[in-house]
């Protein structure tokens, strides 16, 4: 929440510098404010709709709320910039003077603020609260761009910096962006998570005393850090008296090697897979 306060201070402070200056990185960098005040609004309501318990109907609760925001983040970053891009092209052609005074001040005041920002966003592991930090890096470093961008055309009149500036962010943010919709996409998809090695995991129960075989082995993300697990073991007939002592072992490897904490696992005797695989 205040680094949502924070970033429509910003957002006024330079639509407002923007156009006393003419600056368009400041006017441009205005505009991807005002998508991260989106962004981050969608942010806290997915982290609320999320904490809300599961139901008859939503088994896993709202989860994936965070999933659609940051999917929602991502694609509202690459959209405004491709605005960015239109404008810059347009200026590259026809570069015009800018005020600097007023758009080192404004991008100065913004760079202290997303600083401050930054500070509260870093540490956590949520995908939905990486977007929101990935939108305030990209206002972090526009204030930086556009402060120096500034100083620049001060000591050499080059206005044609400004536009310039403008496609340096655009690149910053895109690949950013990318990153996020792509593990969202992933997530959505139900890809095996990026830290999980399917070969070295389907080694973890094979390991365990007694287990012989592993089928329709899966593994996928609900949110951020909550991993899922099912598979079916296939355990030796004189060892099946052990189920218990088996199956809490396999639970315990996954979680030590994996993080995996919610698992689904069906044993069976080896006579019981032979059977499946005949019928």
């Amino acid at each position: 929440m205040f680094a949502l306060v924070l970033t429509a201070f910003i957002a006024v402070a330079e639509v407002v510098g923007g156009l006393w200056s003419g600056s368009l990185a400041l006017l441009s960098d205005a505009g991807h404010m005002f998508t991260d005040i989106s962004a981050l609004a969608l942010s806290l309501l997915a982290l609320w709709w999320a904490g809300r318990p599961a139901t008859g109907s939503k088994t896993y609760g709202y989860y994936r709320a965070e999933i659609l925001s940051a999917l929602a983040s991502g694609v509202l970053l690459l959209g405004i910039t491709c605005v960015i891009l239109y404008e810059a092209w347009q200026r590259f052609s026809a570069p015009l003077p800018v005020d600097l005074g007023p758009m080192a001040v404004v991008s100065g005041v913004g760079l202290v603020s997303n600083l401050g920002a930054l500070a509260l966003l870093h540490r956590s592991h949520s995908l939905n609260v990486r977007g929101a930090f990935l939108h305030v890096l990209g206002d972090t470093l526009s204030s930086v761009g556009v402060l120096a961008g500034a100083g620049f055309m001060a000591l050499t009149g080059a206005w044609v910096i400004d536009p310039l500036l403008s496609v340096l962010i655009s690149a910053v943010i895109v690949v950013g962006a990318f990153r996020l919709v792509r593990d969202a996409v992933d997530v959505l998809l139900e890809a095996v998570p990026a830290h999980v090695d399917m070969a070295a995991l389907r080694e973890v129960p094979l390991g365990v005393e007694g287990v012989t075989a592993v089928h329709d082995l899966h593994v996928w993300t609900i949110s951020s850090g909550l991993y899922v697990l099912s598979a079916h073991l296939v355990v030796r007939e004189p060892m099946t008296c052990n189920n218990d002592a088996i199956l809490g072992a396999v639970k315990h490897a996954l979680f030590d090697r994996f993080g995996i904490d919610h698992t689904t696992i069906q044993l069976e005797s080896e006579s019981y897979a032979h059977l499946g695989e005949v019928h």
